[in-house]
């Protein structure tokens, strides 16, 4: 990477760098099919859907899914988003941010809840690997919180400091992860969560990536 300046972001990945919102929906629903729940919209979803997610479910079902109930549900949503994912893209200019920030010598790494297996020949086949440290996905059961991941990603990374990390995602628990660690965060409307239940976190929301990395910038200096 170069150089380093000190500023670091960790980029969250769907909904995020990965614009994959109608795979997502599309899976959620076909979970949802698995017991019999009505199909939701993109609009319902950002404004319910919250970590960790059996919680999600437990707001449309009005109590928790059994525990058979969560892996059928699981398994399916991992399945159709399998299927489904290969139609989708990366955020417009991601690939030009990425690139910018790490040509002013500034340190980047991705840190997401989807499976490590299935992440790294993902971002790999996207040709922007190069740009980060390091591209760490979830190893061990999904649906949980990624405050403990966080904590062992930037302990993977010896030159960061928590205090000059700005954690870029799309979701709240994006945020309870940057905080659980030290460090800020930069939440982006274009994925999982709507303006409204962003702005209740308490940390700076935009609309684009490109206003993500210049709130990044200022509150890491």
């Amino acid at each position: 990477m170069g150089t380093q300046t000190g500023a670091h972001i960790v980029w969250d990945w769907n909904g995020t760098l990965f614009h994959d919102n109608d795979a997502i929906i599309g899976a959620t629903n076909a979970a949802f099919a698995e017991l019999g729940l009505e199909p939701i919209t993109m609009e319902r979803y950002r404004a319910l859907y919250c970590v960790p997610v059996p919680k999600f479910y437990e707001r449309l079902l009005g109590r928790l899914p059994t525990d058979a109930e969560w892996e059928v549900m699981d398994e399916t949503f991992h399945r159709y988003y399998t299927e489904h994912r290969v139609g989708c893209g990366l955020t417009d200019g991601a690939v030009e941010l990425l690139a910018g920030w790490r040509s002013a010598g500034r340190s980047q790494s991705l840190l997401s809840m989807y499976g490590h297996a299935e992440l790294v020949p993902l971002v790999r086949g996207f040709g922007i690997e190069p740009h980060f440290l390091r591209v760490e996905g979830r190893i061990g059961p999904s649906g949980g919180s990624k405050a403990e991941h966080m904590v062992r990603h930037l302990g993977a990374l010896e030159l960061v400091e928590p205090a000059r990390t700005v954690v870029i995602g799309d979701a709240a628990d994006d945020a309870v992860a940057a905080l659980h660690v030290g460090a800020r965060a930069v939440l982006y409307t274009g994925g999982s969560h709507g303006r409204a239940s962003l702005e209740a976190v308490g940390v700076p929301v935009v609309d684009t990536l490109a206003e993500a990395v210049a709130e990044a910038e200022r509150i890491a200096a």
